[in-house]
């Protein structure tokens, strides 16, 4: 099961008390305070962690708390730590306070641990609080409680391109002939019911994450349909791949029609989604080959932009699409910061003093 979004509670575990101890041993003439202070609760720590892709982990049980550090022991042993608690969750997660709505997190690198609650310090024992003039304290400190807080988890998937259009567009064959993944692919609307994400593999080693999201229809940024709970998902895409299909059924939009209302979806919903780059591909050429420029040139023509065309089932363009998706994305992604100079290492032999 796909979940993407979950709340829970977390708590850094509680530190140990420090421990009110005296020193006492046969043949020992001086004894004195020897306790010793708390261990520190353990944390609870966000990771990014490969393999994970859906937070249903945090659907089942929503309360998480690292274990408490144990209290302090005479001799001056001071008390185990608590071990802390790694949140196992998939690269993409954001994590915001629940109450407040602000962003804690991003986790967006595969590793990435960062601390969500920490947990309290253990107290310090009697032999502590010792002085010249207070040599047999009997005083210890409690340990601190462990941070606690609401946290509400969304997940938005990391790829390279992002797959949009209608419902039946062609979305799942296309993505299921470009990589290894298995979408279902069935003759009937949405479905796909869950976003699905799938590796690309073109020539030279080169790799492209697509995600294909459910199919959206006119009004999805409000709710319709499917598409409002996973718009988000191609929210981090660099490209957005716009799929139509050439030869829609009668009765439904057009090519044109049905680019022209995922254009308004995807503005509706974000401008900054809407802004992304984009490759417009007419699908399922192979129904009626002889068609395909009449109706190639009049899509053009509708929307005044660059069309390729494909056809999954005969896997015709495909070769295509991968190296302009490739292209695409490569522009997109952020240059590389040149090396600093180094400076100029002159052997001491040829170095001249004034």
């Amino acid at each position: 099961m796909f979940i993407d979004e979950a709340e829970i509670y977390v708590r850094g575990g509680d530190g140990g008390h420090g421990c009110v101890s005296f020193r006492r041993e046969k043949y020992v003439p001086k004894g004195g305070p020897d306790g010793g202070t708390g261990g520190d609760g353990g944390h609870v720590y966000a990771v990014a962690t490969p393999g994970v892709e859906t937070l249903m982990d945090f659907t089942g049980k929503h309360h998480w708390i690292a274990k408490n550090g144990l209290p302090g022991e005479g001799k001056q042993k001071t008390g185990k730590n608590g071990d802390d608690l790694d949140l196992r969750l998939p690269p993409g997660t954001m994590i915001y306070d629940r109450d407040t709505g602000v962003l804690l997190k991003d986790l967006t690198e595969l590793g990435e641990r960062v601390s969500m609650a920490a947990g309290g310090k253990g107290g310090r024992g009697n032999k502590a609080f010792a002085t010249p003039t207070q040599q047999a304290p009997r005083e210890a400190e409690p340990g601190t409680p462990g941070e606690e807080r609401w946290l509400k988890l969304v997940l938005k998937l990391i790829a390279d391109v992002g797959l949009v259009g209608l419902p039946n567009a062609g979305k799942s064959t296309l993505l299921a002939n470009m990589s290894k993944a298995s979408p279902k692919i069935a003759p009937y609307p949405f479905t796909t019911l869950r976003p699905q994400l799938g590796i690309a593999e073109l020539s030279g080693f080169r790799r492209i994450v697509i995600a294909d999201i459910p199919g959206l229809i006119e009004g999805a940024h409000e709710g319709a349909g499917l598409g409002d709970a996973f718009l988000r998902h191609i929210e981090r895409t660099r490209v957005i791949v716009h799929l139509v299909d050439l030869f829609p059924p009668d009765g439904d939009p057009s090519a044109a029609e049905a680019y022209t209302t995922i254009r308004e979806e995807l503005t509706k919903f974000s401008t900054t989604l809407a802004d992304k780059p984009e490759l417009i591909v007419a699908t399922k050429t192979d129904i009626d080959p002889e068609a395909v420029d009449e109706r190639v040139a009049a899509l053009r023509s509708a929307i005044n932009k660059p069309v390729t065309t494909i056809s999954s089932a005969t896997r015709s363009g495909l070769d295509v699409l991968g190296e302009a998706m490739w292209k695409l994305v490569d522009e997109q992604k952020p240059a590389a910061e040149p090396e600093p100079e180094k400076p100029e290492i002159i052997p001491p032999h040829l170095r001249s003093y004034s």
